[in-house]
């Protein structure tokens, strides 16, 4: 049981890391859209890359995501990233405790 117990921490340790870091590349695009970044620096083709099917699919529900010409598709984002992070992350240290 001890093998078990300790993978799923460590599952959702790994959980944890990688959903923190998609935050902050959310963060970090959604303040390079305030200004007019050079769109061949490496740096912001990658942020556009890593964001752009997460937009997209926020954008495709019939949710409104555009109020007064301010896109709030990040923050339904990060909301999301953080209901996963809160729930699931800290539901599969439960169980791996229970065990």
């Amino acid at each position: 049981m001890i093998i078990l117990q300790t993978f799923l921490i460590a599952i959702a340790n790994l959980l944890h890391i990688i959903i923190t870091a998609y935050i902050f590349i959310i963060i970090a695009a959604a303040l390079m859209s305030w200004v007019n970044p050079d769109p061949y620096n490496k740096i912001v083709q990658f942020l556009y890359r890593a964001t752009a099917p997460a937009y997209n699919l926020v954008r495709k529900t019939r949710i409104p995501t555009v109020f007064g010409g301010i896109d709030i598709a990040p923050i339904i984002i990060l909301l999301a990233l953080e209901f996963v992070d809160l729930f699931i992350v800290r539901l599969l240290n439960a169980v791996a405790l229970s065990l």
